[in-house]
């Protein structure tokens, strides 16, 4: 029995809770409750659903970004307010 749960699982009272239990109680009858051990899962699934929808926002916020910057650039250049052309100089 290396840890105090595994003393309490065995039947074992501790010095400091045997120290607190009223003279003439009957030591046997005694019932030591345990807090329960923490659950790390719902924080675990609370993440990994944040980290999901954030970048679940971003992808849908950079295509709706490219759809319109695409809408602009065709918008702008059927009215011919703009070109764009590649000059290359060969040596």
């Amino acid at each position: 029995m290396q840890i105090p749960e595994d003393q309490l699982r065995a039947g074992h009272i501790p010095a400091d809770v045997y120290r607190q239990i009223p003279p003439g109680t009957d030591v046997h009858r005694v019932v030591i409750v345990q807090e329960a051990p923490r659950s790390y899962k719902g924080p675990i699934v609370l993440t990994l659903v944040i980290a999901v929808g954030a970048v679940t926002v971003l992808l849908v916020v950079a295509y709706v970004v490219q759809i319109i910057a695409a809408a602009a650039v065709a918008v702008i250049s059927a009215s011919g307010g703009i070109s764009y052309t590649i000059n290359r100089r060969y040596k």
